[in-house]
């Protein structure tokens, strides 16, 4: 059985090649959240903590549905911690999620 979403990121900001806040939903109990912005350092933490993120967008009408895809996954390169989609990230970089 897969383990369950406990966010949705649906959009990233970025400055200088790191994270500066993301646009989520957060998993509460059986619904998700409305639109929560979270800066690096929270998702870091959260992420460390074993919550599993993934990019997607709410579907439109449908309540806690969404389309997802990657998942974020922390990276570490050079004694840095990253956050990525994909294991060979140089920074920080969450694929098919657009910029706000």
């Amino acid at each position: 059985m897969a383990k369950k979403i406990d966010g949705v990121i649906e959009a990233v900001r970025y400055k200088n090649g790191q994270i500066l806040m993301v646009r989520a939903y957060e998993r509460r109990g059986a619904t998700f959240s409305d639109r929560v912005l979270l800066d690096r350092k929270t998702l870091l933490d959260r992420v460390k903590k074993g919550m599993q993120f993934v990019i997607g967008s709410r579907e439109e009408l449908l309540a806690s549905t969404f389309k997802t895809g990657r998942t974020v996954r922390l990276v570490t390169q050079d004694d840095r911690e990253l956050l990525a989609t994909s294991g060979g990230a140089t920074r920080d970089e969450l694929e098919e999620a657009p910029a706000f």
